[in-house]
């Protein structure tokens, strides 16, 4: 009979330590892991839904893209005689983008993911400036900054729609999508309002 009951106990404490790690699969202990049941995160952060490579070239990408737009409202900013329109619209640039830095560089770390600034982009392509394309605008003073910095501003803007477009179509994050969307209707938005300045100037 000992022979029974020791064979019982066993199988007992088996289906037991079975029974502890399969409602461990679904807690917090697991979050390293790409599991659709890490929905126990914040729901407003990222890591509450599942990622793929999209969502963290858009991030990336896009955080590096904002850098220079910033970059480029800082320059704008830090001379005279320029239009009071454009100075306003540099700083709503400024405004709008750091706070969506800071996002997209929290759901980097929370993925596990690097946050370095993507040197490596496709200058022309994505909208970004050259080094040649920053020196014209820091060299440039008054009015003929200000003109610069819209054309420059558009082409900037019309990269980030594209790269947004396709965080759309081909991104699987939930919040990463959402932002991409904001980023097509905010600054198609903005680029009208810029070829209206422009036009004045």
């Amino acid at each position: 009979m000992s022979r029974i009951r020791t064979t019982l106990m066993l199988t007992g404490a088996l289906a037991t330590a079975i029974t502890l790690a399969g409602c461990s699969s679904g807690s917090g202990s697991m979050s390293g892991m790409d599991h659709g049941s890490s929905s126990t995160a914040a729901p407003s952060n990222a890591e509450a839904g599942n990622f793929n490579d999209q969502d963290v070239m858009f991030a990336q990408m896009m955080t590096a893209h904002h850098q220079q737009a910033i970059e480029m409202s800082d320059m704008l900013l830090a001379k005279t005689g320029v239009d009071d329109n454009v100075t306003q619209f540099a700083e709503k640039i400024k405004a709008a983008q750091q706070p969506e830095i800071e996002t997209m560089t929290g759901w980097l770390e929370s993925w596990g993911e690097s946050t370095d600034s993507m040197s490596g982009m496709d200058h022309g392509s994505d909208g970004m400036m050259s080094d040649d394309d920053m020196n014209a605008l820091e060299q440039a003073d008054g009015a003929s900054a200000g003109k610069l910095f819209l054309e420059q501003m558009i082409q900037h803007h019309q990269g980030a729609i594209d790269m947004a477009q396709t965080e759309v179509d081909s991104g699987e994050n939930p919040d990463a999508v959402a932002l991409a969307k904001k980023i097509v209707t905010d600054q198609t938005a903005e680029i009208a309002e810029m070829q209206t300045m422009l036009a004045s100037l």
